[in-house]
């Protein structure tokens, strides 16, 4: 995780970086973005062309070593500070690690000193400065990304865990440019109302755009970066809400790919954990119109952590959700994949935590057949994790107050692995279930006994007859016609 970013040190007074003087004040500043020009619009959607007093020009950059901002007196630093930002705005191709050594290297410090500007608070840029900055950034994140692994080997249903971890060439300088954009975003010098100028709606959609960016490393950037602009920008609170709710629909309805989907939902945990209640109707809607359909992706694992908490989160906002979320879990249910099966019943069991008497017994019925098909399962894994339930103290206690309804229904899968379950684990634990219901109710688990007796009585008693029938058929046949 990135580190808390510390404010000014007590005592230090910010120089203000001015404009140099001049007959037209700081609108006669020219500012050349070498690469601006060179970048398609399809690939950079975000890259603005009206600063204050800015005028366009052509790709004349050149990339020379330069002073440090603060071995120059202070009315030099405003022109030596657009002209570093001009330098860092030249892209560069890593591919070949060999070319334009020099010149990478000199846009890395001019990066690093511009990190170091920003995070020490020591100078104060002005609104020029700001804007400038902002849009080197966007010539740099923004950008083309590469086809995911599964995309270059055609791959519809691979597994993303055998897919190669890609690593952006461009990393050394890229991350420069993220940790500048997450100090300026949290710097106590950046003032929202100038600063939501450059970090605008566009700019948010675009970070965004970036979670499907296969490099953890960005998406670690990306994460803290978003979550810090939602706190200090309300007025991109709603927008980013909808712009995740149209990622996760896009998901869930075409591709059932996106690598950022977790880093996402972390986000949303926090949003979810700092909501007051009552909750709005819309974190409702969220609720069942996205996190509930996200079970049904085929490679849940890589995201369900995080899911399962947005999740919990809102049921311990509101109670009366969990009758929801049981009942879409049920009608999601995994029909041949044990993996996601075990995922599921441990995110029933976190539910299960935070629900009321209540709403328990409104779904009490449909969650027990499914977690008695579960005891039954071959698979042994499914069938301890189901028969684990019994070790949590709250889903006991629910069990017992209930105990009339839920032990008819799971009595004959019980009495199945305890008489032929091929793992021997699994009818040791059946049996301690078993135990413990015969001691919260030694009348009901007779009864139910009886009854399991009788069924498998008529159950043996038709096998019998069914033979009968066959052999009466088969002798028959074999008379001479």
């Amino acid at each position: 995780m990135l580190k808390i970013i510390k404010g000014i040190k007590k005592g230090s007074k910010p120089e203000v970086i001015e404009p140099p003087p001049g007959p037209n004040g700081p609108s006669d500043v020219t500012v050349n973005h070498a690469s601006r020009s060179a970048i398609p619009p399809a690939q950079l959607t975000h890259v603005k062309s009206q600063a204050i007093g800015r005028t366009s020009a052509p790709q004349t950059s050149v990339i020379e070593v330069t002073p440090l901002l603060k071995d120059v007196p202070v009315s030099e630093r405003h022109v030596l500070f657009i002209r570093k930002v001009n330098m860092c705005s030249v892209m560069f191709d890593f591919s070949d690690a060999l070319k334009k050594v020099k010149e990478k290297e000199i846009k890395r410090q001019n990066l690093e000193e511009l990190v170091d500007l920003v995070r020490s608070g020591s100078s104060k840029m002005n609104e020029i400065m700001q804007q400038e900055m902002v849009d080197m950034i966007s010539v740099n994140i923004f950008r083309s990304l590469p086809p995911a692994a599964y995309e270059n080997t055609g791959a519809i249903d691979g597994d993303p865990e055998e897919d190669d971890m890609y690593l952006e060439p461009s990393w050394p300088h890229l991350q420069l440019v993220y940790e500048l954009l997450l100090r300026y975003v949290v710097s106590p010098d950046t003032d929202t109302k100038v600063s939501k100028r450059f970090i605008d709606h566009s700019f948010v959609l675009n970070l965004l755009d970036l979670f499907d960016s296969e490099d953890q490393r960005e998406r670690e950037y990306l994460k803290t970066i978003l979550h810090r602009v939602y706190g200090k920008f309300m007025v991109h609170r709603p927008l980013v809400r909808k712009a995740i709710n149209n990622i996760f629909f896009r998901f869930i309805f075409e591709t059932e790919r996106h690598p950022g989907l977790g880093d996402l939902l972390e986000i949303l945990a926090s949003i979810i954990n700092g909501l007051a209640v009552p909750m709005k109707e819309e974190y409702k809607l969220f609720l069942v119109r996205v996190l509930i359909p996200l079970h049904k992706a085929k490679f849940i694992n890589y995201y369900h952590q995080q899911l399962s908490y947005c999740i919990t989160q809102l049921v311990e906002k509101d109670y009366r959700l969990a009758n929801i979320v049981i009942r879409g879990l049920l009608k999601y249910w995994p029909v041949s994949n044990g993996t996601k099966e075990i995922l599921f019943l441990g995110e029933l069991e976190e539910v299960l935590d935070v629900t009321q008497p209540a709403e328990f017994q409104c779904c009490m019925v449909p969650l027990f057949r499914q977690v008695g098909r579960c005891i039954n399962s071959p698979n042994f894994q499914v069938a301890e994790r189901a028969l684990f339930w019994w070790n949590n103290e709250h889903t006991v206690d629910l069990i017992a107050q209930y105990r009339d309804v839920i032990l008819p229904i799971i009595f004959e899968p019980l009495e199945k692995n305890v008489q032929g379950h091929w793992n021997q684990a699994i009818n040791g634990l059946s049996s301690n279930v078993r135990k413990m219901f015969i001691e919260m109710d030694a009348d009901l688990f007779e009864e139910c006994s009886n009854q399991f007796l009788e069924k498998e009585a008529i159950v043996n008693h038709m096998r019998e007859q069914r033979d009968l029938n066959w052999k009466k058929l088969e002798s028959i046949a074999s008379e001479p016609g």
